[in-house]
């Protein structure tokens, strides 16, 4: 088995958001060229797309500078996100009880793949 060495990677760690929030957006950023990604985050109406937007434009300076790649290329191969630590705070309630309160924290993964994507490859070998 070959590995795939045009690949880049960006990782953003504690992201203040639950993974299942992010996982949303990340849903439908897969397999799409990067500028086309920057641009559909910009205009998305939740407040992590502003960090999943750094994030890849993170990796896309990172295969920019350091693998001196085509940006025009690029394209999201992977994006995931797993959790992280959980801030546990309380709030008081009625006859001196306490409910607890959850602020969970998330780890943000890009990766990015320089050529064309799947869906491009696809369209094109239909003869």
């Amino acid at each position: 088995m070959q590995k795939n060495e045009n690949l880049v990677k960006a990782i953003n760690r504690n992201v203040r958001c639950s993974a299942r929030k992010i996982n949303l957006l990340l849903k439908n950023i897969r397999g799409k060229k990067a500028d086309i990604v920057i641009r559909d985050l910009s205009f998305a109406r939740q407040r992590v797309a502003h960090d999943i937007k750094k994030t890849v434009q993170s990796a896309i300076a990172n295969a920019e500078n350091n693998n001196q790649y085509d940006i025009d290329n690029l394209y999201i191969k992977e994006a995931y996100v797993g959790k992280s630590l959980v801030l546990k705070r309380f709030r008081a309630r009625a006859k001196g009880r306490a409910s607890g309160i959850k602020k969970p924290f998330s780890n943000l993964t890009i990766i990015l793949s320089e050529g064309t994507t799947k869906k491009e490859e696809s369209y094109g070998t239909k003869s």
